[in-house]
């Protein structure tokens, strides 16, 4: 029996119990980024809207502060340091997350770090041998587990005069080292799907308001005039896709997405499967038609099941479209570079988009040298995934 779209998302939200809103949301960066501030008013902006909001301390600190010295730890001692951390981080994260699951209204969870900021202090091998003795894989660490990535980064890079080690007990980095743990912290989240990169080119207080305004869109809340300054997706046409030796360090992706049939040709749904190594993530997104001019984008998190499911439901007048994501940090800003790959329509051969989240506007966005940028196509509706993706040229809009 082919049931219709209305069921097949009851059902969805059912099996992934979607009754009240859970948002788990990563803050880290590096030393003086204003990560502490930030977690208080976000928290405080959340519950004015009526949440409940957790936070999950910061478990290296709650460690450290008992009296350990990294650098006094010898042989085997810093890895088993970093292997018990990271269990320990997620056994005080998986409290939250339970609590969060059953309560009784939407519920943001606050993570103070996460599982790969520890990753960010092991030797490459030793995260090898870490991940094969514990049978972990970093699509479920980094991906599956939190919603949304935010890096606030170091005073040390951008706002020298207000970097500052007073009144920290555990911090004691010069300005050289703050700068390095603040690039391999940020790089160490690099292949979320959902990473924002909240730099120093603003005073601080528009800097949290950037923060807390990303964590907004992401969710799909309009704010009002409450946050005055908001993000957008821009996005670029390149030529071809360059050679990868001249990338900084990147994460690549299998992208797979699907549009599904809707009750209305004026709203939009898709399902997507994000896999790496043989580890997948699967996303439904349904995109309800304009309302004042604004889309409005709903994003959840399903099971494989759910995605098998809604795969029942897909839309015969769309292609699947297949693209190798390549996720990378370039002058503190988070990018995508989309290939599109085969089977796929003749208006996405050879085709290669880059994509951003930002704040900036116009010539303001700097984008990487090393790849060869033909043009803005944001607002460019050929270049839509939807479109893109339709079968019939009379269809595309």
């Amino acid at each position: 029996m082919t049931r219709s779209y209305r069921e097949v998302v009851t059902m969805s939200q059912d099996i992934g119990d979607y009754k009240n809103k859970v948002y788990k949301v990563v803050l880290t960066g590096g030393p003086c980024g204003g990560k502490t501030t930030g977690q208080a008013r976000l928290s405080a902006f959340f519950e004015s809207l009526g949440w409940q909001v957790y936070r999950s301390p910061e478990t290296a600190l709650v460690l450290m502060s008992g009296g350990i010295k990294f650098t006094n730890l010898k042989n085997d001692e810093p890895y088993r340091f970093q292997e018990n951390l990271i269990k320990t981080m997620m056994q005080i994260e998986n409290t939250y997350f339970e609590l969060a699951r059953t309560c009784q209204q939407n519920c943001l969870v606050i993570c103070d770090r996460g599982l790969m900021d520890a990753t960010a202090y092991l030797p490459k091998d030793q995260w090898v041998k870490m991940k094969t003795e514990n049978q972990w894989n970093e699509v479920d660490l980094r991906d599956n587990r939190y919603n949304q990535i935010i890096h606030m980064v170091s005073a040390a890079n951008g706002a020298e005069p207000f970097y500052t080690i007073e009144g920290h007990d555990t911090r004691h980095e010069d300005l050289s080292t703050a700068r390095n743990l603040d690039e391999i912290t940020a790089q160490a989240w690099v292949g979320h799907p959902y990473y924002d990169v909240i730099d120093n080119a603003t005073g601080f207080e528009e800097k949290v308001m950037k923060m807390i305004s990303a964590v907004c869109n992401r969710l799909g809340i309009d704010a009002g005039d409450r946050l005055s300054i908001n993000s957008k997706k821009r996005k670029f046409l390149v030529k071809n896709l360059a050679d990868l030796k001249n990338f900084p360090a990147y994460q690549q992706f299998i992208v797979v997405h699907d549009y599904l049939v809707t009750p209305s040709r004026k709203m939009q749904a898709r399902i997507r499967r994000r896999g790496q190594n043989g580890f997948w993530t699967f996303t439904h997104t349904i995109r309800r038609p304009e309302i004042n001019k604004q889309s409005v984008e709903l994003r959840m998190a399903i099971t494989q099941r759910d995605y098998k499911i809604l795969m029942a439901q897909k839309d015969d007048r769309h292609h699947s479209i297949f693209k190798k994501r390549f996720c990378f940090l370039w002058n503190n800003q988070y990018f995508h570079l989309d290939a599109y790959e085969e089977p796929c329509p003749n208006s996405c051969k050879g085709l290669v988009l880059l994509e951003t989240y930002t704040t900036l506007e116009g010539d303001a966005l700097k984008l990487p040298d090393f790849l060869d940028i033909q043009k803005e196509v944001t607002e460019d509706p050929a270049y839509s995934m939807f479109n893109l993706s339709l079968k019939e040229e009379m269809d595309r809009k």
